[in-house]
Order: structure tokens, then C-alpha cells, then sequence
């Protein structure tokens, strides 16, 4: 029997890679291969980025001493604009100098892709909002005026922009929670389909299913919807990254006098040939899952389980629960029903469906 310690590792290599993507076939990939340590690289254009800034936020710097230096060159009431927007110019090239440095050297190292992507547009975001308030301040030198004139903008946008403005919090929800990610297969309200972006104000989804199909298979349409819609409605997530797996079930209808033992073992032979190992694996992950939370006394088993009960109609119903990727959800199931029918109907005396006016 593998060690506990092992069983504990593979689970956290599982759990890291599908901290990183959340298509299930990658994530298997990852985990499987060797961990790699996280190499930060430097890049070229980083290094112009951050070395052009500064060259720039020294030439205005030199160009401030000169002014200071030379007072006769400039009478006082232009003198002192020049200075006050040579100040702000140099304090901008000075943030966006600290702000290439932060960027590159410290959000740069950060392990996790999702998460050092989403750090830097809002980090970037900070910055261009710091900037503005400097641009701002230089162009109004009152700032009473400035404040007052600011507040009266602020209080009149704050009532025309109320859903934009929801949908831009929302945003930033969205990137710090992570209720879904670019590539998720979501369902939000009435909308179903695979996140395609994740904008300031709305998000896009890629329709699946839809009112003109009953499979899983892309509608061809596109979804939008504002962000600030996850605040009220709930968001259900069949690509969780840490168990990006669905459960379903294939049901077929018998005859009481059918042979239930050969039936279930059919089915589950089936399941098992088709997805079995997956499925151990995955369960694995899922006990490990639910036993973090106050449900891990629940019972999950590694393995297909077939169940039968009485339907509606008088016939017995043989059902069989899998897990699948919810993206082949739709191959899955039709691969795995026609291969249970063609070995039930090799053997008609053991397995009896409803037949003509009999269904």
C-alpha cells in the first residue's frame, strides 16, 4: 500500500498544478512531471523600460537645477509653471520608475501565473490612478478649487455611473475571489458557457447548449453580461481549479425480470475501462477536498457505482455515477452508452429494455 506521505504529496503537486491552468489534461501533465522551481528571467525590454525612465526622470531633474541655477532666464510668473510642471513630470517618470522595479522584480517572482497576472493589472492600475492625481495637482495649483471641483465631478458621475462603477468593483472581486477565470465553464443566472474575458466592466462568455441544443457542444453565440451581476446572482463553476470535474450519471430502463448482477457489472466494467483510473485519481482528490470541510464524513466512492431503482412508469432503472471533464461530458456519455448497449444486447436474455407499446 502506497504511504500516507506519499498519497498527501501527489495530492499537494495536484492541487499546485491546477493552481496554474484548469483544463484537467494539463493539470494531469503537470502533476506528473518532475516540480520544477520557478525561474525568475529577466527580460530586455524591462530593463530599457526601467533604464529609460530614469534617464528621463534625471533629465528633469538636471532640467529643474538649471532653472534654479539661471533665474534670470525666465521672468517669475513663467518660471515658476515651468518649475511646477518640470515637478511633476519628474515625480511621474520617478513613480513609474519605482513601479517597473516593483513590478519586475518583486510581482515578477511570484510562482503562480494566474495570480502574478492579476497582481499586475491592479497594480498597474494604482499606478496610472497615482499618476492622474499627480497630473492633477500640477495642473491645478489651487487646490481648494481642485478639491471642490473634484467632489462636485465625483458626486454627479457617482449617481450617472452607478452600474459601471458596481461592474469595476466587481472586477476587482472578481480578480482577488476568483469566482471564475478566463477558460471556466460557468453558469450564471440564465447564461451557461466557457469565459472567454474578463473586462473592467463586463465578462464574455462563449454559449454552450443554449435553446437550440440539448448537448454540451458551443452555440455559436457570444454572452455578455456585467460583472456586477456575481454580487446578487450565484455563479456556479464546473472548471473549480482544484477539482475541475463533474459528476454524472447514464441511466437506462429494464425489465424486473432482467439479470441485475450482470447489468451493474456490464456498466461498471464499462465506466471503469473508459475512465476508471481518472476517476480514482480524482476521487482522491475530492476525499481530500471534503475532508478540509465539515462534510468529510460523506462517503465518495474510487470506483463507478451502479444503483438501480423503481421508476415512474414500472420499469426498474439501472444508473451508473462517473466523473468526467464537464467539457467532454457530452463524448463521454455517448461513448460510453453505446458501448453498455452493445454488450447488454449481446446477451437479450439477460438484459430485457421496453419494447414497443410496452415502454
Amino acid at each position: 500500500m502506497e504511504p500516507r506521505a506519499k498519497k498527501q504529496e501527489n495530492l499537494s503537486r495536484l492541487e499546485r498544478a491546477a493552481q496554474q491552468t484548469a483544463d484537467p489534461k494539463t493539470m494531469e501533465q503537470k502533476a506528473k512531471k518532475p516540480e520544477e522551481k520557478f525561474r525568475f528571467s529577466l527580460r530586455k525590454e524591462d530593463v530599457w523600460w526601467t533604464v529609460g525612465f530614469a534617464a528621463a526622470a534625471l533629465l528633469l531633474f538636471g532640467i529643474q537645477v538649471l532653472i534654479n541655477w539661471r533665474l534670470e532666464w525666465l521672468d517669475a510668473p513663467l518660471r515658476v509653471r515651468v518649475l511646477n510642471y518640470v515637478r511633476g513630470g519628474l515625480l511621474i517618470f520617478v513613480m513609474l520608475t519605482v513601479a517597473n522595479v516593483i513590478e519586475v522584480f518583486l510581482i515578477g517572482r511570484i510562482p503562480n501565473r494566474v495570480s502574478r497576472f492579476n497582481l499586475q493589472r491592479i497594480f498597474r492600475l494604482v499606478v496610472v490612478v497615482a499618476i492622474v492625481f499627480v497630473a492633477i495637482s500640477v495642473l491645478f495649483v489651487n487646490w481648494y478649487t481642485a478639491v471642490v471641483s473634484l467632489g462636485l465631478i465625483s458626486l454627479i458621475l457617482g449617481f450617472a455611473l452607478q452600474m459601471p462603477i458596481s461592474s469595476f468593483i466587481a472586477w476587482i472581486y472578481i480578480l482577488a475571489r476568483a469566482p471564475y477565470r478566463v477558460g471556466d465553464r460557468i453558469r450564471i443566472g440564465d447564461a451557461h458557457g466557457d469565459v472567454i474575458d474578463v473586462s473592467y466592466l463586463d465578462t464574455t462568455l462563449w454559449e454552450f447548449g443554449g435553446e437550440h441544443l440539448w448537448t454540451d457542444h458551443p452555440s455559436g453565440r457570444v454572452i455578455k453580461f456585467p460583472n456586477s451581476t456575481v454580487f446578487d446572482t450565484p455563479v456556479f463553476n464546473y472548471s473549480w481549479p482544484l477539482f475541475p470535474y463533474v459528476w454524472n450519471e447514464i441511466k437506462f430502463q429494464l425489465a424486473y425480470e432482467s439479470d441485475l448482477e450482470f447489468v451493474a457489472k456490464t456498466m461498471r466494467e464499462v465506466v471503469d475501462e473508459q475512465v476508471g483510473d481518472i476517476m480514482s485519481q480524482k476521487v482522491k482528490v475530492y476525499k481530500h477536498i471534503l475532508s478540509q470541510t465539515p462534510v468529510d464524513e460523506l462517503e465518495v466512492k474510487e470506483h463507478p457505482v451502479v444503483h438501480f431503482r423503481v421508476s415512474e412508469n414500472t420499469w426498474l432503472e439501472a444508473i451508473v455515477r462517473y466523473l468526467v471533464p464537464p467539457k467532454e461530458a457530452g463524448r463521454t456519455k455517448t461513448r460510453l452508452i453505446k458501448e453498455m448497449l452493445a454488450r447488454m444486447n449481446a446477451k437479450p436474455d439477460r438484459v430485457l429494455f421496453p419494447k414497443s407499446n410496452l415502454r
